[in-house]
């Protein structure tokens, strides 16, 4: 999936401004076709490229689909891993077979969208496009998702998702990402978002948190509220050390309470006190927020110690 690519399944209304369209059946020859064409956009389900489309806001000079690449659509075991393709969709995401797999991608596949979305959008699509309310993108960030990106000629390098998405690492000229590696953790791990009025199922504010009992951890992401996921650290690392994880994981409710408020203020914090001493109060929108993301933190971690 490519910097511009949509989501999944190749869409059947190709722009009319587009002059070319190629479908190829493997990952290296979408990358060939790419590299021959810089100017080509790559696209699956098309749900954020048509957007942009119909918004104009893009005119791509021709269409590498990627809908027809069948390695990419399905996953597999792989040293304690699991290898997802690109191309999975979230409605195959939401299936039972993958939930029992990872669960909380599983849940944020299930909350992408209506069914025409959940049909369409691809895990790739939801990568490479990189929209702040990508449902995925918290999620891939808590399990510290790795991003495997074919390039010309057959090369392949990884990356984490953290630095695509922070801008740290970007997909270079005829790239794209070809598949996600997802530690399996075998622990709880819980996906929650609130929705505003945006838009149907759009995320408001959006918590992605796992559980990493072998390394006594606690891993929270924050979604939707910045251009990318946020790792709320300190908050993490302080309640992973209150946890009892020889004893049921048993953990009090006041530290419960309190992890939603670290996570909260780290993600959203107060403003700077200005030069006389005094401190601005954040508007009610913003503190509005805040108390969603401290609602969210603490639930999903209440959920996964349950």
């Amino acid at each position: 999936m490519g910097q511009r690519e949509g989501a999944a399944g190749l869409t059947t209304h190709a722009p009319q401004a587009a002059q070319a369209v190629t479908l190829p059946t493997t990952l290296d020859e979408a990358v060939a076709a790419l590299t021959a064409m810089p100017t080509a956009v790559p696209v699956s389900g098309g749900t954020d490229l048509m957007a942009a489309v119909n918004s104009g806001q893009l005119r791509p000079a021709a269409l590498v689909g990627l809908g027809r690449i069948s390695e990419i659509r399905s996953w597999q075991y792989q040293d304690g891993h699991a290898l997802l393709g690109a191309g999975l969709t979230h409605a195959r995401m939401g299936r039972p077979d993958f939930a029992a797999l990872i669960p909380a991608l599983a849940a944020a596949a299930r909350a992408a969208g209506p069914p025409h979305i959940r049909n369409a959008g691809t895990l790739g699509g939801n990568i490479a496009s990189a929209a702040p309310t990508g449902d995925a993108l918290p999620v891939l960030a808590a399990l510290e998702a790795t991003l495997i990106i074919a390039g010309p000629g057959g090369a392949r390098r990884e990356i984490p998702v953290s630095h695509l998405l922070a801008g740290v690492e970007m997909l270079r000229g005829g790239e794209l990402i070809g598949y996600v590696r997802v530690p399996l953790l075998h622990a709880p791990q819980v996906f929650l978002k609130a929705t505003g009025r945006t838009g149907p199922g759009r995320a408001l504010a959006s918590v992605a948190l796992v559980l990493d009992p072998a390394r006594r951890g606690v891993r929270c992401a924050v979604g939707a509220i910045a251009p990318m996921p946020l790792r709320p650290l300190e908050a993490e690392q302080w309640v992973a050390q209150l946890i009892d994880w020889d004893n049921d994981r048993a953990l009090v409710p006041e530290a419960l309470h309190a992890f939603g408020e670290y996570v909260a203020a780290a993600c959203i914090p107060d403003p700077a006190p200005e030069p006389d001493g005094s401190v601005t109060p954040l508007p009610p929108a913003v503190l509005h927020l805040r108390r969603t993301v401290a609602a969210l933190a603490r639930r999903a971690l209440g959920r996964a110690l349950s």
